[in-house]
């Protein structure tokens, strides 16, 4: 069998990549592990072709084109090149993609086509209360009619995407990612007892900045708290910073005694993680919208307290106050009044971490989700 995904994330030294790009190389990798060939294919970081493979994966990363307006033509042009000279070589049994990765993707007879739900155009549209663009909800309607087959990673992100897109008929699995319970696991090493740490890419969508606002209620309670804020900037459309939004509104705001204690790190290599969340006393991910998120159950997998949204898939993740705590995102409140409660209970939130990477281990072992996967893509292929 030869899956071929498609993602312009899939990680590389130096260049900062999102959830897709952690999802991809998780199971990637474990797949080839489990005598499955994979092919990676997408747009690289940098203006040139690049070939390479890391862990038994072939990575093909695509010079992007610079031509204004019609880049798009020649980006998705190129990846049918490279998908049809692959094929030829090593035959290809699946592609993968996200929403939109299927728009312009020329079919070739023999090959099945699959869309992984991770939370596309008309999701976070809807989640983020703001009008669908008709260019990407034209792409997305192609794409989903182009598909053989869907992947959802949460019940949350099935049902809301089907309110906007029709899977017309076609077989639909729900297959959690995978959490390396191997990669993340409990680490021994002197834990600051009031550190709070949020991991993620730094954007009002993922609550960083009401986490920020809620700090100065955490500080009242506990002097000694630290924030430490580690991952890629995002940028508004006209190429301003959100980071330096924060630090220019945000941050004067709270004064000088507060922020001094509020640390932006950026983004760090993925084998870094789990010391950041080692060394953390709490960690906590107000996001306002997830479709399944991973940093929550990868802090779940080193047994550490983890505070995570109530909203979306927050309540398939974490059984509150038993496996990890829920706060309203919106809330600065409700979050500090969340962190102000771990560290004021510290045994029962060493109990509550201990519960949670057993419920991940349960729920998100990469083993048991690789298997998933593997039994999904026969059953596409008989």
């Amino acid at each position: 069998m030869h899956i071929c995904f498609l993602t312009n994330e899939y990680p590389k030294e130096g260049f900062p990549h999102g959830g897709i790009g952690s999802f991809v190389k998780t199971l990637a990798v474990a797949l080839v592990k489990n005598g499955i060939k994979v092919s990676v294919i997408g747009l690289n970081y940098t203006s040139e072709n690049q070939e390479e493979t890391i862990d038994g994966v072939p990575i093909y990363r695509l010079k992007r084109s610079s031509v204004k307006i019609i880049s798009w033509y020649f980006n998705f042009k190129a990846i049918n090149k490279k998908i049809k000279e692959i094929h030829k070589e090593n035959p290809i049994d699946i592609v993968e993609t996200s929403e939109l990765g299927l728009a312009f993707i020329k079919k070739i007879k023999g090959i099945k086509y699959s869309i992984r739900l991770h939370g596309g155009h008309h999701f976070f549209a809807e989640s983020e209360n703001r009008k669908v663009n008709k260019w990407k909800g034209f792409q997305e309607k192609r794409s989903f009619s182009k598909s053989d087959a869907f992947i959802a990673v949460s019940q949350f992100v099935k049902k809301h995407t089907e309110k906007y897109l029709s899977y017309h008929n076609k077989p639909l699995a729900y297959i959690n990612n995978p959490i390396n319970t191997e990669l993340f696991q409990p680490i021994k090493t002197e834990v600051s007892e009031t550190r709070i740490v949020f991991v993620g890419t730094v954007c009002e969508k993922k609550g960083i900045r009401q986490l920020i606002q809620s700090f100065p209620f955490v500080k009242k309670a506990f002097p000694d708290a630290i924030l430490d804020i580690y991952g890629r900037d995002w940028f508004f459309p006209d190429g301003s910073s959100y980071v330096e939004m924060l630090k220019e509104k945000e941050l004067p705001l709270l004064g000088k005694a507060i922020v001094k204690d509020i640390h932006f790190h950026g983004a760090i290599p993925f084998t870094d993680i789990p010391l950041v969340y080692a060394n953390a006393s709490v960690c906590v991910f107000p996001s306002h919208m997830e479709t399944q998120g991973l940093v929550a159950p990868e802090a779940m997998a080193m047994e550490k307290a983890v505070i995570f949204t109530k909203l979306g898939p927050g309540p398939e993740t974490i059984e509150n106050y038993r496996t990890g705590l829920l706060c309203d995102p919106h809330d600065p409140t409700d979050i500090a009044e969340k962190i102000i409660w771990v560290f004021s209970n510290k045994e029962k939130a060493k109990e509550i971490g201990q519960a949670g990477r057993q419920s991940v281990l349960a729920k998100y072992g990469l083993e048991h989700i690789v298997h998933q996967n593997i039994d999904f893509f026969k059953y596409l292929l008989q």
